[in-house]
């Protein structure tokens, strides 16, 4: 049954929190003008025009006084959608860690090297980075259904091309399914924030984004437990055939299953909007909007540049410790592979908690460079304290160190695309989030090789080591950005605001406006 809001907050703009000022007829025909000849709308309704961003700022709030309120509800089956779509980036992060995990293991089954079994994890980076900019087009121009629908089809036609490979000389068709899985995650990984803010009310945007992103992150944890358990490392290959096979069995399952729910509950969206933005970025013509411009104008914020390349040295080093765990692990520890994925496991579930409180941190504080700049220091001292003490010879240390790791270096994921969307403000979060997550995959990308050759060659502390100097470089890094929060600042000047505060009654000349002039 849906719920009906009547709130009075509610006839504000849920992004700006503006309220409803009495404009003179001339204000109106004047903003009017100014809209149809300056407007271009961008995902989730927020502004893009072709001129400055002071120009697109003032064309969103231009836009948000002129749209009328619309009845706005939240339906229950939103919850639907959203575990639903958790579920599947689960099964897609599942596969992603599958190989890895047990590398060991696979690599005497197909009779390979560690750098071939390596590349059944960076092929998930690597696809992600060719890919990214026609799924965004596409989200765009088809919706969040359709992309979700490719993506999970995506993962359930990978699962069943692992089944033929559960033999020795089927490497090729394993690659090739981990291919197929690679390219669902593209069409998967960045729609967490898209579908919070077509399905969910204000108040609850955050808290469904976040769901979305641990499922990820709850996949990518069983991705570590599960593995080791199901193969067991046995000598004799027909026995560990049928281990592998029982496995990929299981994953295609999953897959299958929910390919099918998508096919059959998954909705395009509700239908009435669940937020005044959402009923303004309805009522945008998506024709007008220029993805191409928006790229470039984020190409030239000098503070989101350098967020993109800190944010990709943070979690480029988490792909690589997650990917090359296995063989951290066993160097130290032989014969430990059931514990390096309960290691595994341990980083991740400490990072879920780091997420959540860094996330409540910023709802409460808004200290976004602050809180992104203690989280990353504390990764850096995380990667430090964890590569010295995988030599002590307790694992219950390497439990400890891993999970303080965890907490940090995963805690730091929803703080890099938050402090995005501040520096970025008033463009996509779409297109932000997509920035960095393909900075995060070259970089996860040349760790992963760089660190096992260094592995190889010089041992694991050196390659931890390798890792910790590009840590130190993004904490630098991240001091030096500049805490540029428009969006905080668009929301304070709106609230402070008042009709006397424009002329004609028009917020065409609100402060923010002519504080972006200069």
């Amino acid at each position: 049954m849906p719920q009906n809001i009547t709130s009075k907050d509610n006839h504000a703009n849920s992004e700006l929190g503006l309220e409803e000022w009495p404009c003179s007829k001339a204000g109106i025909d004047s903003a009017l003008g100014l809209a149809t000849s300056q407007w271009n709308p961008g995902p989730l309704g927020r502004a893009i025009s072709s001129g400055s961003r002071l120009d697109i700022q003032a064309s969103q709030i231009e836009r948000a006084e002129l749209v009328p309120k619309t009845e706005i509800k939240l339906y229950h089956r939103r919850w639907i959608m959203l575990f639903l779509f958790s579920g599947v980036s689960a099964s897609n992060a599942f596969m992603w860690l599958q190989y890895g995990i047990i590398s060991n293991i696979f690599m005497r089954f197909y009779n390979i090297d560690s750098f071939a079994i390596d590349w059944l994890g960076m092929i998930y980076l690597l696809t992600y980075i060719p890919l990214i900019l026609p799924v965004l087009w596409l989200l765009k121009n088809r919706g969040i259904r359709d992309v979700i629908l490719i993506g999970s089809a995506f993962n359930c036609i990978g699962a069943w091309i692992k089944i033929g490979s559960a033999s020795p000389n089927m490497f090729l068709l394993t690659f090739l399914g981990q291919f197929m899985c690679s390219v669902g995650t593209v069409f998967i990984i960045g729609i967490p924030s898209y579908l919070a803010s077509v399905w969910f009310g204000e108040k609850e945007v955050s808290i469904a984004c976040s769901i979305g992103v641990v499922g990820y992150q709850l996949g990518i944890a069983i991705g570590f437990l599960v593995p080791p358990i199901l193969v067991p490392n046995v000598d004799d290959m027909d026995e560990l055939a049928h281990h592998i096979s029982i496995m990929f069995y299981i994953t295609a399952a999953v897959a299958t299953l929910l390919f099918i729910l998508v096919v059959c509950v998954f909705q395009e969206g509700p239908t009435l909007p669940p937020t005044q933005a959402q009923a303004t970025a309805r009522s945008i013509p998506p024709e007008q909007y220029s993805y191409t411009a928006s790229v470039l104008r984020l190409l030239r914020n000098r503070p989101f540049i350098l967020l993109i390349i800190t944010y990709g040295l943070n979690v480029g080093c988490f792909y690589a410790v997650g990917t090359l765990l296995n063989r951290i692990i066993i160097e130290h520890y032989p014969g430990e592979e059931v514990n390096a994925g309960r290691i595994g496991l341990t980083i991740i579930i400490a990072g879920m908690v780091g997420s959540l409180i860094c996330g409540i941190w910023l709802d409460k504080t808004k200290t976004y460079k602050q809180t992104t700049l203690a989280v990353y220091f504390m990764s850096l001292v995380g990667m430090i304290v964890f590569a010295a003490t995988l030599s002590l010879g307790h694992l219950w240390v390497v439990f400890i160190t891993a999970g303080a790791l965890g907490f940090f270096m995963t805690g730091y994921l929803p703080l890099g695309f938050e402090f995005a969307v501040e520096l970025t403000y008033p463009e996509s979060e779409g297109t932000s989030s997509g920035l960095l997550n393909c900075s995060a995959q070259v970089f996860g990308i040349i760790f992963t090789i760089s660190q096992g050759k260094i592995i190889d060659r010089f041992g694991t502390l050196a390659g931890n080591i390798f890792l910790c100097v590009f840590l130190l470089i993004g904490t630098v890094m991240t001091g030096l950005i500049k805490s540029d929060l428009r969006r905080q600042k668009a929301n304070m000047l709106a609230k402070a605001a008042g009709p006397s505060d424009y002329p004609n009654g028009s917020v065409a000349a609100s402060p923010i406006i002519e504080e972006a002039k200069l």
